[in-house]
């Protein structure tokens, strides 16, 4: 069987599809670049076009950080501010946190008495985790089911559309699977998710390997002036451009995709610059460092305005439990039904 084609009816959804969009973010620390262009742009733009759920992940968090838990609310807080003083907008989608939602566990029981452990087993990610944070002790039945409680964060609110980059397409594979064996034996009860493929570029970490906090190579959004500098500076180049006048190769630098994000006013010219030796590694992380730094200003003047306002978080996450539960019940109420439950 060929691959899904978007628009096709099948996995991925053509990037106009109409529906309602799910995606969630795990408070695990600083939100990074990594996370801005990967995720929380999209956030933003879909929720004009889109009815859409965000949900505060607490509960993925302790499939790796279960030893963290006193982080927890300070970390919940960080991040829903972060996410609104990005331009999410709590009036517009249903933005609520994971463990309000008590019936995500029962619906991530129940779909487990059917999903076979090779379809877990199967999974990458798990693998990958393990391999990325070898240091911490986290071959655990929460990291191994983490596949099968984010398709119940999916289904419990009807989710039909998941963004995702196209590396993340046959993760979701999974989710559709437990939902056509879910509704093959109870009934058509389960929306089966397709994936809306996002924007998102790879963006490098200062090692040249994709950003992440695991990895410690991240600029966070929230840095400020001085840490964002000093960042940069550690970055690692074209390892043939030595000194300035030796040619460079912007297609391998992780400076210069940087530069693709947040240099549109000079990019052509740092390109030229760099290939013909003209431009020294210092001199254009100095130019990435100056964009990088007044690209997040505003968002770091209105983050600090909304961190004084101590309550706001909690709301903004009261008023989503709110709005998200009658759809819940909705669902587990069809869920029981098909199952014979009480």
């Amino acid at each position: 069987m060929s691959d899904p084609t978007p628009g096709d009816g099948g996995a991925v959804a053509a990037p106009d599809t109409e529906g309602r969009v799910l995606t969630g973010f795990r408070p695990t620390g600083p939100l990074h670049i990594g996370h801005w262009f990967g995720n929380v742009t999209n956030m933003v733009r879909l929720q004009a076009d889109h009815e859409a759920f965000y949900f505060i992940a607490d509960w993925h968090m302790l499939t790796t950080h279960y030893d963290r838990t006193e982080e927890l609310p300070g970390n919940v807080r960080s991040l829903v501010l972060d996410l609104l003083a990005a331009g999410v907008d709590p009036q517009s989608v249903t933005l609520y946190r994971q463990s309000d939602v008590k019936e995500v566990a029962e619906l991530t029981l129940l779909l487990g008495m059917i999903t076979p452990l090779g379809w877990l087993e199967r999974v990458p990610t798990y693998k990958e985790r393990l391999r990325d944070m070898a240091e911490r002790d986290i071959a655990n039945l929460g990291l191994l089911g983490y596949p099968l409680l984010q398709t119940v964060d999916i289904t419990i609110v009807k989710g039909e559309l998941v963004p995702v980059g196209e590396d993340q397409v046959a993760h979701l594979e999974l989710s559709r699977e437990v939902v056509r064996r879910f509704n093959r034996l109870y009934g058509e009860v389960l929306v089966e998710p397709r994936a809306l493929l996002s924007r998102a570029p790879l963006v490098p970490g200062s090692d040249g390997r994709k950003m992440s906090k695991s990895l410690d190579n991240t600029i966070d959004v929230r840095d400020d002036e001085d840490a964002i500098r000093t960042k940069v500076r550690s970055f690692i180049t074209d390892p043939k451009k030595v000194r300035r006048g030796d040619p460079g190769r912007p297609e391998i630098c992780p400076i210069f995709a940087l530069h693709e994000l947040f240099s549109h006013d000079i990019l052509e010219w740092t390109e030229e610059n760099c290939r013909s030796g003209a431009l020294g590694c210092v001199d254009c992380k100095t130019n990435l460092a100056d964009r990088i730094v007044t690209y997040y200003a505003p968002f770091r003047e209105r983050r600090d305005e909304l961190d004084r306002e101590p309550h706001l978080a909690e709301d903004v996450l009261a008023e989503g439990a709110a709005k998200v539960h009658p759809v819940v019940d909705e669902t587990m109420k069809a869920v029981r039904s098909a199952m014979s439950l009480g």
